[in-house]
């Protein structure tokens, strides 16, 4: 894997004549993890698709890229759903990028990362076998697999229970040390424990929050990861109040 970058987004962007965001500014550190929250609708998903080459149905006017100017290929994905594809197996899926590049399948590296999440004995299953926690470690598991710099977080764990989104968000810290990590919660306790950077997005630009001391991820029960949990909370519930005050 190559160095990871640092990211950046300055600009403004609309699907079609409907603005988006307006003038933000946003720096995503080099190897480690920036989580960015805000209410729904003010465009971090879209700050994602766009660093992930998908923004082909917005438009953006402005700068974005990584700090060595290198982003092509050197960024993966995984979205709230995991995209199983149900006819495929656990190892099927999880070198689902290599198949679709026409690359020769590495069966020692899906072995390697498969273990890493703790699916050895489920490599033959189907999706429609596994629990939905065991769903979303293939679904990290095929990110690992493209072994990219820069690791995309769309609400990864969202849907998953309180105690298999704690085992999630812990293993994903371990495996994805190193990489430059955006993850788009909004879910204030998951960015308390796992942003070394934490951001708020709001109608009005992004804000910079400071977040609890300690090594990632952080304790869920830390009075410093309380304190800031809450504070966040606080936070985007008054960003929800003005946008209602406004509609």
């Amino acid at each position: 894997m190559s160095a990871a970058p640092s990211l950046y987004c300055r600009g403004s962007a609309a699907f079609g004549a409907v603005p988006v965001f307006d003038a933000i500014e946003l720096k995503i550190a080099a190897g480690q993890w920036t989580c960015l929250l805000g209410s729904s609708g003010v465009g971090k998903s879209t700050i994602l698709k766009l660093f992930a080459g998908l923004g082909d149905k917005v438009s953006f006017i402005g700068e974005l890229g990584a700090s060595d100017g290198q982003s092509d290929g050197r960024v993966a994905m995984m979205a709230q759903s995991d995209l199983l594809l149900p006819w495929l197996s656990v190892s099927q899926n999880v070198c689902l990028g290599a198949t679709l590049r026409g690359e020769v399948r590495d069966d020692d590296r899906v072995a390697e990362v498969l273990n890493r999440v703790e699916l050895s004995e489920k490599s033959q299953s189907k999706p429609g076998q596994l629990s939905g926690g065991q769903r979303q470690r293939v679904a990290l598991a095929r990110t690992l697999m493209e072994d990219r710099p820069i690791v995309l977080l769309d609400e990864p764990f969202s849907a998953l229970d309180a105690r298999t989104r704690a085992q999630m968000q812990e293993l994903a810290a371990e495996v994805l040390v190193g990489r430059t990590v955006l993850l788009v919660t909004h879910d204030p306790a998951e960015a308390a424990r796992l942003g070394h950077v934490i951001k708020v997005m709001t109608a009005n630009g992004i804000e910079d929050v400071v977040p609890p001391t300690g090594s990632v991820p952080r304790r869920f029960d830390a009075d410093d990861v309380l304190r800031v949990q809450a504070g966040l909370l606080a936070r985007l519930r008054e960003d929800d109040a003005c946008v209602q005050a406004n509609i």
